[in-house]
């Protein structure tokens, strides 16, 4: 062979045919490969997400018992007057399609008075009063019915709701305005925030976006000052590590855990949550 000769000389040129099958292997390969990763991740994230406990609507059944009785209809989801309850999407795995309620992006404020998710639900899944055979955790149960400020004038002030969803719970205090001394003026997180609520003072009926309705305060007590249930948080002066005095905002038994205090924080990340499914500790 001369030096000329290119290496492939002498090899039959490979037919289209083969050409097509060799590709067509290779894309059997890849799509075969990403099917099985995504069916492993179809299995593997509804685990990772099971780790997160999903904080429920009001009146929710325990999560086992809550699960298994929720049909995913959506009745609960239409009746919300500010949209605070969502459908779990894949990830959630065997809760695909049940209610939840994301606090941080829009709490449940009972601008509805009634409790209407419970109302409308068809299977009992959310329930004002839990049948006797189910019982009750310890510390789930209200010790009286919660009193709703927006209704403090009314004939029949109270809450129709027996137990907690959550309860809420300081996790920065470094970051707390209240703690630190300092005020707060302007829009509750941002301009662009969708979330809504309702303001007495406003429109008692009418929820609106709370960016619409700016903040001028000395000393930040948002939480205290929105949240819907009466004695359920309060601005307290408590001792600092070092034995100054300090301003806190302190959680009480009435917390229902409806979220608005973690959606009004103005600190991002919030400075208070709410543990969904948590019960009260004294």
């Amino acid at each position: 062979m001369s030096e000329s000769t290119p290496p492939s000389a002498g090899k039959p040129p490979q037919s289209r045919e083969r050409a097509q099958q060799a590709r067509r292997r290779v894309l059997r390969t890849i799509l075969l490969t990403g099917g099985v990763m995504g069916a492993a991740l179809s299995g593997y994230l509804p685990l990772v997400y099971a780790q997160k406990k999903r904080l429920r609507p009001p009146g929710a059944l325990d999560e086992k018992d809550f699960l298994s009785s929720c049909i995913k209809c959506g009745q609960c989801v239409q009746v919300c007057p500010v949209q605070a309850i969502k459908l779990a999407d894949l990830v959630d795995g065997f809760g695909v399609g049940a209610p939840y309620i994301d606090a941080r992006e829009q709490a449940c404020d009972f601008s509805c008075d009634a409790v209407q998710c419970i109302l409308a639900c068809p299977t009992g899944s959310l329930v004002y009063k839990k049948p006797a055979f189910l019982g009750v955790r310890k510390g789930a149960k209200l010790a009286a019915a919660p009193i709703l400020k927006a209704k403090e004038k009314d004939a029949e002030p109270t809450l129709n709701l027996s137990e907690r969803i959550g309860v809420a719970r300081l996790t920065r205090p470094e970051a707390c305005l209240a703690i630190q001394g300092k005020g707060f003026k302007g829009q509750v997180r941002g301009a662009s925030f969708k979330g809504r609520m309702r303001y007495m003072e406003v429109n008692r009926w009418k929820p609106i976006r709370v960016a619409d309705h700016p903040y001028d305060v000395a000393e930040c007590d948002l939480c205290v000052r929105e949240c819907p249930v009466k004695g359920a948080i309060s601005i307290e002066t408590v001792f600092a590590p070092d034995g100054t005095k300090r301003k806190s905002p302190v959680v009480h038994e009435p917390c229902v855990g409806c979220g608005v205090c973690e959606m009004i924080c103005p600190v991002e990340p919030t400075c208070i949550v709410i543990d969904a499914r948590e019960v009260w500790n004294t």
